[in-house]
């Protein structure tokens, strides 16, 4: 591989696993689909409860009245709680429900499940490989994190 086209190989390998992964799961889904921005908030919301509009909106990158629609949509489809920031009443504080938490809980399961079966079919070096890519997957994220901040 030609070393000016390792970044968009990269890419379109992370893009197409990404897609796979989440065209498999979207069979067995009950209940109504959630799309990859609502996915994001709720994931969001259980790694820090009680987070408000403009920081989950902030985190994702988005404007501030685009999560709001999201917490709207997802409330009224018994996913998100909004309740009344005790020290602003005027700002919201978003907690999961248990739906939510156990249908988090599940597209873990199966999707963990998924990888696993497929990683699993790989001979032993491509298993490696994998896992000794991680680090530097993790550091990569990180700076499109950071970059992200900064615009």
């Amino acid at each position: 591989m030609e070393a000016d086209t390792f970044p968009a190989d990269l890419a379109d390998a992370l893009v197409g696993v990404q897609r796979l992964i989440r065209r498999r799961l979207r069979g067995g889904v009950t209940g109504p689909r959630l799309r990859g921005a609502e996915v994001e908030l709720l994931r969001l919301v259980e790694s820090r409860p009680g987070i408000g509009i403009s920081e989950a909106a902030r985190q994702l990158h988005l404007a501030n009245n685009s999560v709001s629609t999201l917490v709207n949509q997802l409330a009224r489809d018994g996913y998100l709680i909004r309740e009344s920031d005790p020290a602003d009443r005027r700002a919201a504080r978003l907690l999961l429900t248990g739906a939510a938490a156990q249908r988090l809980a599940d597209w873990q399961r199966r999707r963990t499940e998924l990888v696993g079966r497929h990683v699993s079919r790989l001979g032993e070096a491509d298993q490696q490989a994998l896992r000794a890519a991680l680090p530097a997957l993790r550091r990569l994220a990180v700076t499109l994190h950071e970059e992200a901040g900064e615009t």
